[in-house]
C-alpha cells in the first residue's frame, strides 16, 4: 500500500463527519423552528388560563374598599365606647347600692342597740316598780289595821287590789274587814277579775 492511499482515507473520514454534522445541525434547526410556534402558543394559553383564574378568584372574593373598612372601624369604636359607658354606669350604680347597704346596715345596728337599751330600761323600770310595790306592801302589812284602812279607802280599787293581792292572807283579811263594804266589794271584783283572766292550765 502506497503513502498516497494512506492519506486519502483520513480525508474521506473527515468529509463524512462534516457531512453528518451538517445534517444534524439542519435537523436540529428544523425541529426548533417547528417547536417554536407550538411552545409560544402553549405559553400564551397558560398565561390566559392563569389570568382567567385570578380574575375568577377576584370576582368570588371582592377586595374591600378603604372607605368601607373605615366605616366598619368607626362603628366598632362607637360600639366599644357605648359598652364602656354602660359599664361605667353599672359600676356607679353598684357603688351607690353598696353605700346604701352600708347605711341601712349601720341604721339597723343603731336601732338594735336602741331597742336593747330601751328593753333594759323598761326591765329596770319594771323591776324598780316591783321593788317599790313590794316595799309598800311590806310597809302596809307592818301597819296596824286601823292605820292602814283609811289609806286603802282613799286608794283606787284597782290600785288597792294590787297591794291586797300581795299581802299575807291574815293581814289582807283584817284590812278588807275594816273597809267600807262597797270599797271592799270593788276590791274583791278587781281581784276576782284578775284571777279569772289568769290561765287555768
Amino acid at each position: 500500500m502506497s503513502s498516497s492511499t494512506t492519506k486519502t482515507k483520513p480525508r474521506a473520514r473527515l468529509r463524512t463527519r462534516g457531512i453528518l454534522v451538517l445534517i444534524a445541525a439542519a435537523l436540529a434547526t428544523s425541529g426548533i423552528l417547528r417547536l417554536g410556534p407550538a411552545t409560544a402558543a402553549f405559553a400564551e394559553d397558560l398565561s390566559e388560563l392563569l389570568s382567567g383564574t385570578s380574575a375568577d378568584q377576584s370576582d368570588e372574593i371582592p377586595t374591600p374598599k378603604p372607605q368601607d373598612v373605615a366605616i366598619v372601624l368607626a362603628a366598632l369604636q362607637d360600639r366599644e365606647a357605648l359598652l364602656e359607658e354602660r359599664e361605667t354606669r353599672l359600676a356607679q350604680r353598684l357603688e351607690a347600692l353598696n353605700l346604701a347597704e352600708e347605711r341601712v346596715s349601720s341604721k339597723l345596728q343603731e336601732l338594735t342597740k336602741a331597742e336593747e337599751t330601751l328593753a333594759a330600761t323598761m326591765s329596770m323600770a319594771k323591776s324598780a316598780a316591783a321593788d317599790d310595790l313590794s316595799r309598800l306592801t311590806t310597809l302596809y302589812e307592818n301597819m296596824k289595821p286601823k292605820q292602814a284602812i283609811p289609806l286603802f279607802e282613799a286608794m283606787d280599787p284597782e290600785f288597792a287590789a294590787g297591794f291586797i293581792a300581795q299581802m299575807k292572807p291574815a293581814n289582807a283579811a283584817q284590812i278588807m274587814a275594816g273597809l267600807d263594804p262597797q270599797i271592799s266589794y270593788a276590791i274583791s271584783v278587781v281581784l276576782a277579775g284578775r284571777n279569772a283572766a289568769a290561765p287555768t292550765q
